[in-house]
Order: C-alpha cells, then sequence, then structure tokens
C-alpha cells in the first residue's frame, strides 16, 4: 500500500518588489557574514533553525456536549490533530441514527473552529464503530466504516476504502526527518472478550470496582486480525525516525478488568515482537477510551515503550484504575494530549492539557531512549 506523503512546498514569489527585497536582504546577510568572519577569522554563529511536528490528540467526546476543548486546541494550532476512538457515541443499529450522531458533531461551532486551524486524522473505538464493547461481531461494521470514512472526508481514491477495517499509515516528512503515524483498528477483527469470573480475586487493589474481563489464554484469539497484522509488520520494517500508533484502547497498562491490549496478552507480545524484529526505532503510543488522561511506561528487553492516554474530550469518570506502569497522571478532568517532536534536539515533549489550556502534566522523552542500541 502506498502510504499519503505531505511535503511542503517551497512559496512561489509573484510579487516583484518583494523579489527585489528579499535578494537586498540576502545579499545584506552575505555581507554581513563576510564581514564577521574577516573580523574573528571563524565563521558567523548562525542560529539553528527550529524545526518541531505539533500534534494534539484525544478520546471520548460526546456528540450532545459543546466541545469547548476544540476551540483551546484550535488556539494551540498543532500540525494535526488525531481522534483515538469514541468520536461519537454512537452505540446504535441503526445507520441513519450514526450519520445524524457524526453530524451533530460537525455542526459544531468548536468542531468547525478546530477543522480550519488543524489537519484532522482519525480512528475509532467502540462507541463510534457502533456499540460498546463491541468486536468482529458487529452486524453493520462495513457501513459503519463507510459514514466514518464520509465524516472525515477520506479520499475517493485512498487505499483505506479498499480494504476491510479502518487501519491506516500516514507519513509526514520534516526537515529531512520521517515521521511515521500508523493508525489502528481495535473493532473490526477483534474476538469477543473473555468474561471476568473472579481470577484475579487475590489482587486488592482492584476490589473497588466491578470488574468486567480477564485476560485471554486462548492464543488463537485476535485483537488485530491476520491482515492487518500483515499489514503493520511492513510498516514497521519501514524506515522512519519516530512511529507514532494509535489505539483506541490502551496498550502500556497493566490489566485493569477494562477494554485494553492487557486481555490479549498474546497480542501485546506479538506487537513487541515485531517492533523488536524489524529493529524499529521511535515506537510510541497514544491510546484513549478511559476518561482521564495518564503516561504508562512498559518496560521490554530492547527499549522502554510509552503510552500517552487522553481521554475524554468531554466525558469523564470519577476513579482512575490501578496502573503500576503509570509515571504521570492521572489526570481526571477534560483534557487532550499534546506532543510536541523537536527534530533538532531529538526529543518528544508530551503534555496533558485542559479545557484552560493549563497543562497538568509533561514529560520529555529523548529520542535515544526509545531507539535500538547501535
Amino acid at each position: 500500500m502506498n502510504p499519503i506523503i505531505f511535503k511542503i512546498k517551497p512559496m512561489k514569489i509573484t510579487n516583484f518588489r518583494l523579489s527585489q527585497s528579499l535578494v537586498l536582504s540576502f545579499i545584506l546577510l552575505t555581507q554581513l557574514n563576510t564581514s564577521c568572519t574577516q573580523a574573528t577569522g571563524n565563521p558567523a554563529e548562525i542560529q539553528e533553525v527550529e524545526s518541531k511536528t505539533t500534534i494534539a490528540f484525544g478520546s471520548c467526546g460526546h456528540q450532545n456536549h459543546d466541545l469547548p476543548v476544540f476551540n483551546t486546541i484550535a488556539s494551540l494550532g498543532p500540525d494535526y490533530f488525531i481522534f483515538l476512538g469514541d468520536n461519537i457515541y454512537g452505540d446504535t443499529k441503526r445507520m441513519d441514527v450514526l450519520r445524524d450522531k457524526y453530524k451533530r458533531l460537525g455542526e459544531k461551532p468548536s468542531f468547525k473552529n478546530m477543522k480550519l486551524a488543524t489537519k484532522i486524522l482519525a480512528t475509532w473505538d467502540d462507541h463510534d464503530y457502533g456499540w460498546n464493547d463491541s468486536g468482529k461481531e458487529y452486524p453493520f461494521k462495513k457501513e459503519s466504516k463507510e459514514i466514518f470514512l464520509q465524516f472525515f472526508e477520506e479520499p475517493v481514491e485512498s487505499v483505506r476504502r479498499k480494504h476491510e477495517g479502518i487501519y491506516h499509515e500516514e507519513i509526514i516528512e520534516k526537515d529531512g526527518h520521517i515521521l511515521q503515524i500508523l493508525l489502528l483498528d481495535n473493532r473490526s477483527f477483534r474476538d469477543k472478550l473473555k468474561p471476568y469470573n473472579k481470577n484475579f480475586k487475590h489482587d486488592k487493589r482492584f476490589d473497588f470496582y466491578t470488574k468486567d474481563y480477564q485476560p485471554h489464554t486462548d492464543t488463537t484469539t485476535t485483537l488485530l486480525g491476520e491482515e492487518q497484522w500483515k499489514w503493520l509488520d511492513q510498516a514497521l520494517a519501514k524506515k522512519a525516525d519516530i512511529r507514532i500508533i494509535c489505539s483506541g484502547t490502551q496498550f502500556g497498562i497493566e490489566w485493569n478488568s477494562y477494554e485494553a491490549w492487557a486481555n490479549f496478552p498474546h497480542e501485546q507480545r506479538k506487537m513487541l515482537r515485531l517492533i523488536e524484529k524489524n529493529k524499529a526505532n521511535g515506537v510510541f503510543f497514544i491510546t484513549g477510551d478511559v476518561h482521564y488522561a495518564e503516561l504508562s511506561k512498559l518496560e521490554t528487553n530492547f527499549y522502554p515503550i510509552y503510552d500517552f492516554t487522553s481521554s475524554g474530550l468531554s466525558s469523564t469518570w470519577s476513579f482512575a484504575t490501578p496502573n503500576s506502569n503509570r509515571i504521570k497522571g492521572p489526570m481526571m478532568e477534560n483534557n487532550f494530549g499534546f506532543l510536541e517532536i523537536d527534530w533538532n534536539m531529538k526529543k518528544i515533549k508530551c503534555s496533558a492539557i485542559g479545557v484552560d489550556a493549563k497543562v497538568n502534566f509533561s514529560q520529555v522523552i529523548e529520542l535515544s531512549e526509545i531507539s535500538f542500541k547501535k
């Protein structure tokens, strides 16, 4: 599959006076550099041009809410905003209802404002897929996919329209650096979850809330499905400096009985093996679903896998589940995640930000930390 590549086009100067001014400015700077070299015997120091990519992301926004958080995101003007799922709360088997709920989201002034300010990318989770906690058994997944692609204005020629499910790759080039964004589909191919049956009753940390699911022991069950795994293997083999893997459900947390990769531990291990097999540097997860923000760190035998969860854009929850991998958070107020990739400094700054634009927590991750050692 051919990924979409974004390149910044050079500016075409049509104003002759502006062109003259630019030429004169260049000559002046050249002369200044020459005089400095003659005076000091060394080339004049030229400040390095800033090279950054900014990405906001979030999940769990109800179409009946005002969603002022989109105005906050628009005010920051990120290069991209990524929807991580539960972009609406559909929960229906009537496609006219699903379309109407997307329409309500699209008509919001705050959504329109954000759409003008940044490029939007998206994947889904259960509620916008169609039904709470549903997987491949949802009977209207093809119809739901078409409604999703129409709403997010997926091009007619997009490879995303040519395969089952909505998984997708975006390649972004910036000043000689490559950013790979991998949008996973955790719904279209996923087997049913395994109901909880008191297997973890010895762990008292989980006593204060109702438990729904437990990890599969049957390794033939799947979360991503065979074709998506093949696609992901090929994608991770490509050259990239940073790879942001976008998942509707959390990847790097410990088991907590709710929906997460921890319910398919063999699939979680398969992901880690693919990263290691392909020597894929710079893998970083962004996830949603849980109605709070947190940063998790999963230790592996190659490099740590960070999972930055941001949820919800308008939904809230009264508690955060235990998570021994959590290193920042939880943030319980409405929030969005913000990634600032500094290509010159080779680092990623992760921030959880509220509707009031205040940073709740942040973490700087050096690219060397999430790379294979040479």
